[in-house]
């Protein structure tokens, strides 16, 4: 089987990494810093779109630094404790290289500290990852990289994400740099490839470096000569488009059969898209005839996907898909364009932070029933409320609660509404892990083991007695006799 080219042709140097010089300057810069010390910034966070050279730049850099490299990634185990064996005591130690021998970060000896898809870390089988993280990004004494496709998503975990780190942004290449890479690999493989064939290759990648590079290898193989014909077997695979061109050909382009075209190369639900449609339809049409126009066929879209939803008929979703993209697109009369930013759905972002702030409250209203002995939903609603007003202003109590509940940084930043690395919850953290465990009895003057007070069994008042086996007769109104009256 033929060696795979994405892995054979990996840039094993930062001078070798295509299309992005601004980033690939900027990441140099920060690793020539720490010949000096360490530097302000202890950790760089590179974030950009798959494919654009992101994980092949950090092990670049590695290579031409001569460190050694610490990777985890998404198939890995990467809770907080997976992450603090493995990454913090890597970053705080001196580091051995990759043959064992000793490296002395005096002498320039370095780990670099690699966290692939660190975006994607806060899932239930990573809870307790982001304090581990904002330690490592704080206290490191090793060079770090964080490698992201979203920013956002691990930025509002964390104050510290924004603050404590250099951010690197990776472009996609444009096709005439994937042209000059493939043609430099068609050269190595001894395969003449006319400047066509390239530039149909590397247009098709829609900017993926490692599309285009598998391309040309499927293209390739078995051949000593590539034209323009054998490129374009491959022209007509679907190049996924973003949910941002599909917009623009609704709303700026007017191109109804366009709009139509590219809503089947957005790999989205149609369900999906009317919701982008209906969070950028009155931003984009403001002549009140347009935006009547256009919502009458967005309803319409709606009415059929309802019909989808009921008789589980999904033959509606081509009407569906024909109104919401061509019928808006072709329900605009007047001249004004916007040169705004298209605005992401308002309503997906709701779910999305629901989502995670109702994760939390599960988790924190499941531990203080086991601590309370009861119902997670008394809890939700007559404690936690209270708690979390009580929490804001009682120091104690939250150290306290946070030993006895068996709280985490991530549950009590919950409950008090801050991020996990704020000042207030790191004291809390610390006050907890100083009170002694609760199942540490107190001592007496001796040492010993102070015994525990004696609780007194409550005293039953003694039943009547009879004389000489005689009846004890109660009063009238008493009820049913007891055993001791026979």
């Amino acid at each position: 089987m033929s060696e795979d080219w994405t892995e054979k042709y990996r840039p094993r140097s930062l001078s070798g990494v295509v299309g992005n010089p601004k980033a690939v300057g900027e990441l140099r810069k920060w690793a020539d810093s720490w010949s000096t010390g360490i530097p302000k910034n202890r950790a760089v966070i590179l974030m950009g779109p798959p494919g654009v050279g992101k994980t092949t730049s950090a092990e670049a850099l590695a290579a031409d630094m001569g460190w050694g490299i610490v990777e985890m990634n998404s198939s890995d185990q990467r809770t907080g404790e997976a992450i603090r064996s493995v990454a913090l005591r890597g970053a705080f130690a001196q580091t051995f290289g990759d043959d064992g021998e000793f490296r002395s970060t005096a002498d320039g000896g370095r780990k670099l500290i690699v966290l692939d898809e660190a975006d994607s870390l806060f899932g239930n089988a990573d809870r307790g990852a982001m304090p581990v993280i904002n330690e490592l990004i704080k206290e490191t004494r090793q060079p770090v990289i964080l490698i992201v496709n979203d920013f956002y998503e691990l930025s509002r975990k964390s104050s510290a994400v924004k603050s404590s780190t250099l951010q690197i942004t990776f472009m996609r290449p444009s096709a005439a740099s994937i042209s000059k890479a493939l043609k430099a690999i068609a050269a190595s493989e001894g395969v003449e490839v006319t400047p066509d064939a390239l530039s149909a290759i590397a247009e098709n990648s829609n900017g993926d470096m490692r599309a285009a590079v598998r391309d040309l290898q499927s293209v390739a193989l078995g051949r000593s000569e590539v034209s323009f014909g054998d490129a374009s077997q491959i022209s007509n695979r679907i190049v996924r488009k973003s949910i941002y061109d599909l917009m623009y050909a609704i709303f700026r382009k007017s191109a109804p059969m366009e709009a139509r075209r590219l809503s089947m190369d957005v790999d989205e639900e149609p369900s999906y898209i009317l919701l982008w449609v209906d969070e950028n339809l009155p931003h984009e049409y403001r002549a009140p005839g347009d935006l009547v126009r256009g919502y009458e066929r967005l309803s319409r879209a709606d009415i059929f996907l309802g019909r989808v939803r009921r008789r589980q008929y999904y033959g509606f979703w081509s009407y569906a898909s024909d109104m919401m993209t061509a019928g808006v697109a072709e329900a605009r009369n007047g001249s004004f364009v916007n040169r705004e930013r298209f605005r992401f759905p308002g309503y997906m972002m709701k779910l999305s932070r629901s989502k995670s702030v109702r994760a939390s409250k599960a988790q924190v209203c499941s531990k203080l029933a086991d601590h309370l002995h009861t119902s997670t939903k008394r809890i939700s609603s007559e404690v936690l409320p209270v708690l979390k007003a009580m929490l804001t202003e009682d120091a104690e109590l939250r150290a306290h609660l946070v030993r006895d509940a068996e709280l985490d940084a991530e549950d009590l930043a919950f409950m008090m509404g801050v991020k996990t690395d704020s000042k207030a919850v790191k004291e809390a953290m610390d006050a907890a892990s100083k009170l002694p465990s609760r199942s540490t009895e107190p001592e007496d003057n001796n040492g010993a083991a102070a015994p525990a007070p004696a609780v007194k069994a409550p005293v039953s008042p003694e039943p009547p007695k009879a004389v000489d086996d005689a009846p004890v007769h109660h009063p009238k109104g008493t009820g049913q006799r007891s055993l001791f009256d026979f």
